[in-house]
Formats: C-alpha cells, structure tokens, sequence
C-alpha cells in the first residue's frame, strides 16, 4: 500500500515541475495583479496536495474532518480563482 502512495507522490511531484515550467514560460511582462493571482493559485494547488497527503494518513476521525474541511475551502477559493 505505501508503494502505490509514494509513485503518486512522485507523479505529482513531476506533474508539479511540469506546471512550474510551463508557469516559467509564460510572458515575464504580467501585470502584478496576474502574476499574483498564479501565484496564489499555485500556492492553493501545493496546499490542497499537501492536505490531501494528509488526510489519506490521517486516522483520527476529527482529524480527518478538519482536513475534509481544509479541503473544501480550498477548492472553493481555487474555483473562485479559475
């Protein structure tokens, strides 16, 4: 079970690097309201990457309602952003 976790973890990992390069492609000369809205964007996608790794370790039962909760949020302000 944890090989299957890892190699997803690896595929999201180069999934990542392929959005960063493709972020660092883009034209230098955004406006700052753009780049700043990429970058929240990307911070929004590492956080629910990370959340979500979490969740699938979690045990506890709050725990994993407050990570389900996080995210939610997440997702919704990712949306918004779209």
């Amino acid at each position: 079970m944890a090989r299957g976790w890892e190699s997803k973890a690896v595929a999201d990992q180069m999934e990542e690097v392929d959005m960063r390069a493709s972020v660092d492609a883009a034209p230098r000369e955004m406006s700052p309201a753009v780049r700043e809205r990429r970058e929240r964007l990307e911070s929004l996608r590492l956080s629910h990457a990370r959340t979500l790794a979490q969740l699938e370790r979690a045990a506890k039962r709050a725990h994993r309602e407050m990570l389900q909760r996080t995210l939610t949020a997440l997702e919704k302000e990712m949306a918004e952003l779209s």
